[in-house]
């Protein structure tokens, strides 16, 4: 019972933080530093993320959809000779930029245990800075002038941001839908364009941190419970779900300096935490 509640609480976790601005990856770090266990294995981790593509897919299931069909009429196009980028409608645009967004992360995913390594010391000291991080950035998106492009105005250059704002999202604490959402505001992008974008964007990176962790459970002996596993799933998706919704109202009433507070304030606590169990060589909870 007490692993299913675990299981709950981290799944509650992941759905809302892997789409609200505060980092899914430092919330349930900190969150299980917290509660003294380990991240139950690799298999929960992939499943939660999973639970939370479901959500993307429900949420944005009429653009996903307009994209795909747009990724096969585009290798129709090119192989025909009718493909002109200046031609390039809402859906197809979108297809592209994120495809290219993407390409710039893969490079980084493969060293990504390098990015994650930093949550493996028992110390939530780094978290917390990268927390703070996060919050500069939602402040001053929130902040800066209002753009109007939609799906077909973005550009190269744009794509290419929200692309690097997604690579220093991989370190734990620094929030991945929060810093390609800013990106994407700070490159002049509708509110509902940026979150569309960035969330879309979040399909391929979440597939490949799920493949790229698949590879270590291939072939092991791990024993796999799949009540706990499924109750995540569940739980992830219907959060995340919920947490896609109220992040689209907020960003329309441009209250996304609301989690720029929130997360400033857990990066301190996180680190005044971390300083004091330096100091003392306890954890505020549990005996070291």
């Amino acid at each position: 019972m007490d692993d299913i509640i675990s299981v709950i609480i981290q799944g509650v976790i992941q759905g809302l933080t892997e789409f609200l601005p505060v980092s899914s990856s430092g919330h349930l770090s900190v969150a299980r530093h917290f509660m003294n266990v380990s991240d139950n294995g690799l298999t929960l981790s992939i499943v939660l993320h999973l639970g939370t593509l479901l959500a993307v897919f429900i949420a944005f299931r009429k653009r996903i959809w307009g994209m795909i069909k747009e990724f096969f009429l585009s290798i129709r196009d090119i192989f025909t000779g009718k493909f002109r980028w200046s031609q390039m409608n809402d859906d197809r645009r979108m297809m592209v930029m994120v495809i290219l967004a993407t390409l710039i992360l893969v490079p980084f995913a493969l060293i990504k245990d390098w990015f994650t390594s930093v949550q493996e010391d028992g110390d939530i000291i780094f978290e917390g800075c990268a927390f703070i991080f996060t919050a500069i950035v939602l402040i001053l998106s929130d902040a800066c002038v209002k753009g109007h492009k939609t799906g077909k105005d973005i550009k190269v250059k744009d794509a290419v941001t929200v692309g690097l704002f997604q690579v220093i999202a991989l370190f734990p604490g620094v929030s991945r839908s929060g810093s390609t959402v800013s990106a994407g505001l700070f490159c002049g992008l509708a509110r509902d364009t940026a979150v569309a974008f960035s969330f879309i964007l979040g399909i391929p990176a979440i597939l490949g941190s799920a493949v790229l962790e698949a590879k270590d459970i291939i072939g092991s002996d791990l024993q796999l419970d799949p009540v706990p596993l499924a109750i995540g799933a569940a739980v992830s998706a219907v959060v995340g779900l919920l947490a896609i919704k109220l992040v689209q109202v907020i960003i329309k009433n441009d209250k996304f300096k609301i989690f720029g507070i929130y997360t400033l304030l857990l990066g301190l606590a996180c680190i005044g935490i971390g300083i004091w169990e330096n100091v003392t060589g306890t954890s505020l909870f549990f005996a070291a």
